[in-house]
């Protein structure tokens, strides 16, 4: 059964909440900072309530953001694995573009095809490590080394063809 996609006020509940605790604070000291009842804020983290253009700011101004931050929806691993693979497709179409540049006997592309391999992968460890399991980043370390290598193998024989 596919996942229901989150409606604005569940986005801006989730949203409320979390930066709340990020900084720290309790429902009754938000709702203090905000000039807001407890009550009120109660509803809106539950997504029973939709806020003012007025209190989106009071609110935004408690929490040190910008009101439109509580409208973006909360990264999920699946965001987190878009994000990669468009990463990985612009780092690939670099070195392929790179390497029709140069010479087929140039040593420089295989530099160049290891840096760009280690930078995804430390990318990889960076960013994703933790909202991945292990296994998925070993797998996606094991698909950037092919991908590259089949990338530009690819160009160099359409090169040879022409």
């Amino acid at each position: 059964m596919p996942k229901k996609k989150a409606n604005i006020k569940e986005i801006l509940a989730a949203n409320l909440k979390e930066n709340r605790r990020k900084k720290g604070l309790t429902q009754e000291k938000l709702a203090e900072m905000a000039d807001i009842s407890l009550r009120y804020l109660a509803m809106l983290e539950l997504g029973n309530s939709f806020p003012s253009g007025e209190m989106l700011e009071k609110l935004a101004k408690a929490l040190d953001i910008q009101a439109f931050q509580l409208f973006y929806p909360s990264p999920t691993p699946e965001g987190a694995l878009l994000h990669l693979e468009q990463s990985i497709v612009a780092n690939i179409e670099k070195v392929v573009s790179t390497a029709l540049k140069q010479s087929e006997n140039d040593s420089s592309i295989k530099r160049e095809l290891e840096q760009l391999r280690q930078d995804i992968i430390q990318e990889i460890k960076n960013n994703y490590d933790d909202r991945l399991e292990r296994s998925m980043v070993f797998n996606i370390e094991n698909v950037v080394k092919m991908s590259v290598k089949q990338a530009v193998a690819n160009e160099f024989k359409n090169l040879k063809k022409k």
